[in-house]
């Protein structure tokens, strides 16, 4: 396979899945959005798009409607040659009035400092929450009183079964959310309206994309499921999650469930962000995380950064 060589770029495709993740696997990253499947699933929004700069990945987005900006750049430590180079190439060539690289690590950041023309801005609404694995499973203690109670009033009154995720589930899943997007309105919202296009692209690549999902069926039928996979190596990373919304417990349940099945032997799980929505920032908050990934906004300020 010939690899696209910066400045060119080539639309990322599921053909490129095994190159991505190599390139993945050898730069763990700390952040949700690198992983293959999360590029995959939310394509159609994103417009990802991807070039080889030396040793490093570079990760392009050209959202619809909006200008285009680097994920930050996939190799070896210190980046600060590549963030550079990326900023002046979109500014130079692609007209880019405020080049920037969005969703950038504190490590990134580190490795910019002292650097002219440059500014950071933290992006709150896209923080992952991170948890330890065994406050998910058991739920103990006085912060988890009321999760914890929800889980165990669910499992009293509702016959109900959790089993891993196949493709064989692929149709109850997507009727799972589709009516779940239409009690939350969310072809009112773009953001959700997005989020739910890429569950379904995750859903109808399932196999492709060696991911790990969970359903839970109550009385026979498939109401919640979720997916996830390893982001690094002391860290799983829930891509979805989605459950009837009129059966009380139930998304505690699910949460809870896959933890324990697939994800016990793990430290910490990354649940994703909360995309500044009110509702899920109190609910990801409600499960006590032990810690955030923060991400940044880099910026090109006007005038070329100095020696590059």
């Amino acid at each position: 396979m010939a690899f696209p060589r910066f400045p060119e770029f080539k639309p990322l495709e599921l053909s490129d899945r095994d190159t991505i993740r190599e390139r993945l696997r050898s730069n763990p990253p700390l952040i949700s959005e690198l992983t293959f499947t999360n590029l995959f699933m939310w394509l159609d929004h994103y417009r990802f798009e991807w070039s080889l700069f030396q040793n490093w990945l570079m990760l392009l987005s050209r959202p619809a409607g909006g200008e285009p900006y680097f994920l930050q750049p996939v190799g070896p430590k210190p980046r600060r040659d590549a963030v550079c180079t990326a900023l002046e190439w979109l500014r130079e060539r692609e007209n880019v009035s405020r080049p920037r690289i969005e969703r950038a690590d504190a490590e990134v950041l580190s490795e910019m400092e002292g650097t002219e023309r440059i500014a950071f801005e933290a992006q709150r609404e896209h923080f992952d929450y991170v948890y330890q694995a065994q406050d998910l499973i058991r739920l103990s203690g006085r912060k988890y009183h009321d999760r914890k109670n929800h889980v165990n009033r669910f499992i009293r009154k509702t016959q109900f079964a959790y089993v891993p995720f196949s493709s064989a589930h692929a149709g109850p899943c997507l009727d799972v959310i589709e009516k779940w997007c239409d009690q939350r309105e969310c072809k009112k919202y773009p953001v959700l309206l997005a989020e739910t296009n890429a569950v379904k692209r995750a859903i109808a690549h399932f196999d492709d994309l060696f991911i790990q999902g969970g359903v839970v069926l109550v009385e026979g039928r498939i109401e919640a499921f979720t997916l996830g996979e390893m982001l690094n190596a002391d860290t799983a990373v829930i891509h979805a999650e989605k459950a009837d919304p009129d059966i009380p417990g139930l998304f505690a349940v699910i949460n809870q469930q896959f933890c324990e099945h697939q994800w016990a032997h793990v430290p910490f799980i990354n649940r994703e962000q909360d995309l500044g929505l009110a509702g899920l920032r109190r609910a990801k908050l409600s499960y006590n995380p032990v810690r955030f990934v923060e991400k940044h906004r880099i910026t090109l300020e006007s005038g070329r950064i100095p020696s590059i």
